[in-house]
């Protein structure tokens, strides 16, 4: 009988799963459109929303897939997506509205690493989003779900482009203060929809909703693009700010080098939860974090050549090299309309499979 220790903030089942699709399979799969009205015409929220859960039932229910799927519920974001754009466009970057493919955020390209914070929240962006919040708790007394809040080198990207590299090097003090109002903008906006519909973070990955607790988890895709000298002088301290003030939280790495950061992570004052981009070390990164919660990502693009057999083995070694059943998952997001429904079968049966496995050994 093997004992695991697990982590008393995530409150979570054993080995929790989920997928999620790139708007193409929708689009292709369902006739879905990602146009400006399904992210803010509140009719077309809900109505899509339970169109999402329904084909995700009649396709996958047994694996508890879909599930309220005759509901319908008061969701202010796309909860079936990754589309991070929002905060980004409150901030002055234009938006591109794709019928099959998630928004498009155009670079702003400001002149310097300066944004007018009192402007954000009187933005058409943010009006549009607080009538959509206001039409829905019309109709429906509450609200449920959240927005994908993006991160802070990832907006920033996307005010400044790749200037924000040389701001480095140029106005280092300039962009600590540039990044600080940017960590402003996210706290504010995180903390206003959780006081209403209770989470932050189903929007940044869908997994997030099998832990009670809710998990404040901060998008770091950029970060691939910086060296850990530059993660420690300007970002590391908003981590470790957010991760005593917002528990449990975690770090959205996409990138295939999650364990670059193993060492530099440990040292935050908390880490509950941790996206593991494809590729990433899960064996150093469980020595580096014992107490993380390992969320493993498979690669979208990969599993649509490989064989049953290859994605069973992929899973298994995996949630073996994470070493504690309640502290890993298993996801795959952003699948597109070439994934066949058979290869997402293969990946729910088998993180399944070890459930019930790993259940056998460690009983509650």
């Amino acid at each position: 009988m093997n004992t695991y220790n697990r982590n008393s903030e995530l409150q979570n089942e054993m080995i929790p799963m989920d997928v999620v699709f790139h708007p193409s399979w929708w689009h292709r799969n369902e006739g879905i459109v990602f146009d400006e009205d399904f992210y803010f015409n509140p009719q077309k929220r809900v109505e899509v929303e339970n169109q999402m859960e329904r084909a995700l039932y009649e396709r996958w229910g047994k694996y508890g897939l879909g599930l309220d799927r005759d509901k319908s519920q008061p969701i202010v974001g796309a909860v079936h997506l990754a589309a991070g754009f929002l905060v980004s466009e409150m901030l002055g970057c234009k938006v591109e509205y794709v019928e099959d493919s998630a928004p498009r955020v155009i670079p702003a390209n400001l002149e310097r690493p300066e944004i007018n914070t009192d402007a954000v929240f009187q933005s058409s962006a943010f009006k549009k989003f607080d009538a959509l919040r206001e039409a829905l708790k019309a109709k429906y007394g509450y609200l449920k779900g959240d927005v994908n809040w993006g991160g802070i080198l990832n907006i920033a990207m996307d005010l400044r482009g790749h200037s924000i590299f040389l701001d480095m090097f140029d106005v280092p003090e300039t962009l600590k203060k540039f990044f600080s109002e940017i960590a402003g903008v996210i706290e504010k906006f995180t903390v206003g929809i959780k006081r209403e519909s209770g989470t932050t973070s189903i929007s940044v990955n869908r997994n997030v909703r099998h832990f009670p607790a809710g998990i404040y988890l901060h998008s770091e895709c950029a970060h691939t693009m910086i060296s850990l000298d530059y993660y420690a002088d300007f970002l590391f301290a908003f981590d470790a700010k957010w991760s005593e003030k917002y528990r449990p939280y975690g770090i959205h790495y996409c990138g295939e080098d999650p364990h670059r950061y193993a060492e530099v992570f440990s040292s935050l004052p908390h880490l509950d939860f941790l996206d593991v981009g494809w590729g990433g070390d899960v064996k150093l990164l469980r020595q580096h974090l014992p107490e993380t919660f390992l969320n493993i990502r498979l690669s979208p693009v990969d599993i649509i050549d490989q064989s049953a057999e290859q994605i069973e083995s992929d899973i298994t070694r995996l949630v073996q090299e994470s070493d504690n059943p309640w502290l890993t998952g298993v996801c795959c997001i952003n699948m597109d309309h070439h994934v066949t429904d058979d290869k997402v079968t293969t990946i729910l049966e088998t993180a399944g499979a070890l459930r019930k496995e790993y259940s056998a050994e460690s009983p509650v």
